[in-house]
């Protein structure tokens, strides 16, 4: 094949997006021959796509000497910005830093105003972002954006965009932050960028709709980067997380053998080449599965190789403690973990569901409701269904803790319908167990039965074993009969009466008459012996059911 063939090849292949095939022939062109700049763009840009970093740095670097011997020195800047990018991705900051002096030093010598200096702006930006100066930033961001518009450049006004997003979302205008992301992926989706700041693009805007707990359009955008992957040939960077963020969507809504070959399938595409921090996220995951399943010794094994990535081996290990019974190694790594999380709304949300949960099992239901207070706090920020759940849920343990069985229900209701509107499986079965034993403590044996049930056929369809065997032990637990002869209802009836609860606030709280609230009470009054309120309410706390 002669060397104007295979150029023209790579050419071909690099215009369809088969990355591998286009560094194969545009690095068997260069051997041969000197390429034009923008061919050497063109390998740069495949050979980094394809996870050949040192062959894409090496290449852009070539790539700026050329253009700079030809007196480009603006597009010679602006790959110099670009090299500085793919340094910092490889954890490089002071090559990457020096690159970029390099960039600023020759558009001041040749006094040009140009896109490159948009993109200058943009280390600044972040810098800014990641302080927590959200002010700061979207001024910066919309320097960046007015430099794009003047030079009607793609890639810039992606990341003015984006950043102005990112920044309205850390000063909390969420709504206006989201529209902004969202925008930025019409962009995207429309192929007007290169495909490194489509990428770019893609994992910046999910993070920022899972930090705002955007479930929904983080599955959605998510979807869209699997497909945005599966249309382009070898690309390695970007795969990996998109793997793990499938993974971790597949989980939620009970594919848990799809999610386990997700993240499996992640763990190798970042093994080669080595080094990709992703992998931190990945081997959690992966820990996550396997806890759930009751693969504990795995799980274990995958949370510590995320620690050794440098990702948080937490809740999920404090969570693992708690399902091999050792209640107060999970508690104490917990509260270690929620005290380290102050500051980070993010984190902390994180862990304060399983903050909860493990103090709820230690014993200690004033921290936890304490906790629940804070997750709601968190939930009445934003409009989010996850966050809805994860409260309710939380809210309906701690009631359920504290004796009060009909409120409980009540919240854990709730709980399960957010939990149903996710269609997450898993999470919803897990609240039915708490309904279970709300129902039980109320006397309602048939409906503890019924959700036992049902809860146990999604724990067996899912193959999660410590939340089996977690249903087998209720469902064994003996029954307790109401004391004084009273029915389910009267129970919840002499619980709101106990709260002090008027008839009219009973009978619309429970969704019946006052006339049937009036004859609830007579049997109570009969059945116990008293003729009052206030002695109703006095047997109450004295049988436990107040």
């Amino acid at each position: 094949m002669g060397d104007l063939e295979t150029l023209r090849r790579g050419r071909a292949a690099y215009d369809r997006r088969a990355w591998g095939d286009a560094y194969a022939h545009l690095r068997a062109a260069a051997e041969h021959d000197r390429l034009a700049p923008a061919d050497l763009e063109r390998l740069a840009m495949a050979a980094y796509l394809t996870g050949r970093n040192d062959t894409a740095v090496e290449t852009l670097e070539r790539l700026h000497r050329v253009l700079l011997d030809d007196g480009e020195v603006s597009r010679s800047a602006r790959w110099a910005i670009w090299l500085a990018i793919v340094l910092f991705q490889a954890g490089r900051h002071a090559q990457g830093g020096g690159w970029l002096s390099r960039a600023e030093r020759l558009l001041d010598e040749a006094s040009l105003d140009c896109p490159a200096r948009g993109y200058l702006l943009v280390p600044a930006a972040l810098q800014a972002l990641d302080a927590g100066e959200g002010a700061q930033a979207y001024e910066l961001f919309g320097q960046v954006a007015d430099v794009a518009g003047r030079f009607d450049d793609a890639d810039l006004t992606v990341m003015g965009v984006l950043g102005r997003g990112q920044s309205l979302v850390a000063m909390g205008e969420t709504e206006r932050g989201v529209a902004m992301l969202d925008e930025t992926m019409v962009a995207v989706t429309t192929g007007d960028v290169s495909p490194m700041m489509a990428g770019i693009a893609y994992c910046a805007v999910i993070i920022a709709c899972r930090a705002v707990f955007d479930l929904r359009r983080a599955q959605e955008w998510t979807a869209v980067l699997s497909r945005w992957c599966s249309d382009q040939q070898d690309l390695r960077p970007y795969r990996g997380q998109c793997l793990v963020h499938r993974s971790e969507i597949m989980q939620l809504r009970g594919e848990w053998p799809e999610a386990m070959e997700e993240v499996e399938q992640a763990c190798a595409h970042l093994a080669d080449p080595p080094g990709d921090p992703v992998m931190g996220m990945a081997r959690y995951q992966q820990g996550e599965l396997l806890r759930l399943r009751g693969q504990f010794a795995r799980a274990e094994q995958s949370y510590r190789l995320a620690s050794q990535w440098g990702h948080p081996p937490q809740p999920g290990l404090a969570l693992l403690r708690l399902a091999q019974g050792r209640n107060d190694d999970a508690a104490v790594a917990i509260r270690r973990e929620v005290e380290d999380a102050a500051g980070d709304r993010v984190r902390r949300w994180r862990v304060l569901a399983a903050y909860v949960e493990i103090l709820l099992a230690a014993g200690d239901v004033d921290d936890a409701s304490v906790g629940v207070d804070e997750l709601e706090a968190i939930a009445a920020d934003f409009d989010s269904v996850y966050l809805e759940a994860v409260a309710a849920q939380g809210r309906g343990g701690v009631l359920l803790a504290t004796g009060d069985a009909a409120a409980a229900c009540a919240a854990l209701r709730r709980a399960w319908r957010a939990w149903q509107e996710l269609a997450a499986p898993y999470d919803a079965a897990r609240v039915r167990l708490l309904m279970a034993q709300a129902c039980r403590r109320l006397g309602d044996h048939d409906t503890a039965d019924m959700e036992l049930d049902a809860a146990r056929r999604v724990f067996e369809q899912l193959g999660a074993a410590p939340a089996l065997t977690r249903a087998a032990a209720l469902a064994r637990a003996p029954r307790q009969a109401p004391p004084g002869g009273l029915t389910p209802r009267e129970v919840e009836v002499l619980r709101m009466v106990a709260t002090g609860a008027t008839n009219r606030g009973i009978a619309d709280t429970l969704v019946i008459s006052e006339k049937t609230v009036a004859r609830h009470l007579s049997n109570i009054f009969t059945k116990l012996g008293v003729h009052s309120r206030a002695a109703a309410t006095a047997w109450a706390y004295e049988h436990a059911l107040a």
